[in-house]
């Protein structure tokens, strides 16, 4: 156990100097205060001008205008209860055993000016103790006999101790604040997004007023062309990243809406200092505006929440992950459920832009359903819907088969990526022995795949990266050996 001041006097001062510093780095107090100052303010001022950081409005929005959740300067302005933030505090400690209370307020993803008051009120009701000082007034905490009775029960009714949750109103808020419906990308956006492909002049023509009607479409046509590579192309047209919550409170339950196996996490504003570049709340994470991939494994439990009965937190259906983003049904009508079954879910969703979620208590509620909705096939719309619906999906796309000239660029591109070197002869043979005697139709896949077949013929027998006739022979006669 570490050695506490003996005089009270000093010990008033130190902890007021240390108190002054603490606020200070929560950005609580200006730098100007003097260090003597030792009583805290309940009302904290917006300091960050005066720290030379870039603010935050109360609405969220930096003076450029982009959404930016502001950092909570109390649990009533970030939408918690004192006895919410008390229950993942001490299940966080029964589950570590001891922590600093930074540590915690990382945790929990709250200022430690908060959290530290909390802590010392658990102090204060003997459900927490000392076991030793920390750097800046901080100190390591550790749950008492009856805190740990107390985080049991709070264990029993929930397990979750991650980031303090987000309101549903301020989730609203957010996607409203950052919707596709407000966007409308230009042939340049488009350009943008889609440099990385060779993509036809009349495809971008297509895919533009489609995009913009952020309502919706249906993208066709034989397998290999695309599709898939388009439709993740789609999402960058809307704008970079995006502000979603780790983790959302509705009716008192925890829905779980960061996920990072869809989810990119970008930094926003970071420092190595102690002081953060701007003052946001950090329950929040800035990710990638994303675009969500499902296909053949696509079930109804997915577009519903699910509740993990053992640790009683729901995990955010997909459509609800892919708000202000992009969502690619994949082999659209190769999924477990029914094409009917998947739709009468969704058509009330795409026509009134929001959706209706079933609580465990039984009770609904309704969350935004903001998103560019892309269902990809191979298969032909009329033979997979009604025309009722079709009607809803007013754009039907068909991302046809390359030209040849679009065909010999496409192995212009691949060639160096693949480490092979581009010989437009080797490339007339393969057309003209593997292609036009066959009929065989170009696909946009073809260069890559048969490419890279080349390349690990070239790789196996130790020879140099090279493009002939024989190794082209090879690869053709393998990939295409039962098409």
């Amino acid at each position: 156990m570490s050695s506490f001041p003996q005089s009270k006097a000093g010990e008033d001062r130190l902890e007021g100097l240390l108190d002054r510093i603490n606020r200070i780095a929560s950005g609580d107090a200006s730098e100007d205060e003097p260090l003597e100052a030792t009583a805290s303010h309940d009302d904290p001022s917006d300091d960050a001008d005066a720290l030379g950081t870039p603010s935050v409005g109360a609405e969220g929005h930096t003076s450029s205008g982009e959404f930016v959740p502001p950092e909570p300067k109390s649990y009533r302005e970030a939408g918690l209860s004192d006895t919410q933030v008390e229950e993942l505090m001490l299940k966080y400690l029964l589950a570590r055993g001891d922590a600093q209370g930074r540590q915690i307020a990382d945790q929990l993803r709250l200022p430690f000016s908060l959290i530290d008051k909390t802590l010392r009120q658990l102090k204060f009701e003997q459900l927490v103790v000392y076991r030793d000082a920390a750097e800046v007034n901080d100190y390591q905490y550790q749950l008492t006999e009856n805190g740990r009775e107390r985080a049991r029960r709070y264990s029993n009714d929930c397990s979750y101790y991650g980031s303090a949750p987000i309101t549903l109103k301020d989730y609203i808020k957010s996607v409203k604040a950052q919707s596709i419906q407000g966007k409308h990308p230009t042939l340049a956006d488009l350009k943008v997004a889609f440099s990385d492909l060779l993509i036809n002049p009349k495809m971008l023509t297509r895919l533009g007023p489609a995009i913009n009607s952020g309502r919706g479409m249906f993208l066709f046509g034989y397998p290999g062309n695309g599709k898939t590579s388009i439709a993740e192309r789609v999402t960058k047209c809307f704008g970079d990243n995006i502000w979603i919550p780790r983790a959302l409170g509705i009716e008192g339950e925890i829905v779980r809406v960061f996920d990072p196996n869809h989810h990119t996490e970008v930094p926003f504003g970071e420092s190595n200092g102690l002081l953060a570049d701007v003052k946001y709340d950090r329950r929040w994470a800035y990710i990638r505006r994303p675009t969500i991939i499902v296909g053949g494994e696509l079930t109804m439990e997915q577009l519903e929440l699910r509740l993990n009965t053992s640790t009683n937190v729901n995990e955010a259906p997909v459509q609800m992950k892919s708000n202000c983003g992009t969502l690619v049904i994949d082999d659209f009508g190769r999924q477990r459920i029914s094409t009917d079954e998947l739709l009468n879910r969704w058509i009330v969703p795409l026509e009134k832009r929001f959706d209706y979620l079933n609580l465990s208590s039984g009770k609904k509620t309704q969350v935004p359903f903001d998103q560019l909705v892309i269902f990809s096939t191979n298969l032909q719309p009329k033979d997979l819907v009604d025309d009722a619906f079709l009607r809803r999906i007013p754009y039907k796309i068909e991302v046809e088969n390359p030209s040849e000239a679009a065909f010999r660029k496409l192995f212009e591109i691949m060639c160096p990526r693949s480490g092979l070197p581009y010989k437009p002869d080797v490339i007339d043979y393969l057309i003209n022995t593997h292609y036009k005697p066959t009929g065989r139709p170009f696909r946009n896949c073809h260069p890559r795949d048969l490419l890279l077949q080349v390349r690990n013929y070239c790789l196996y027998h130790d020879e140099p990266l090279d493009l002939c006739n024989d190794y082209v022979d090879f690869a053709c006669e393998n990939y295409f050996s039962i098409m």
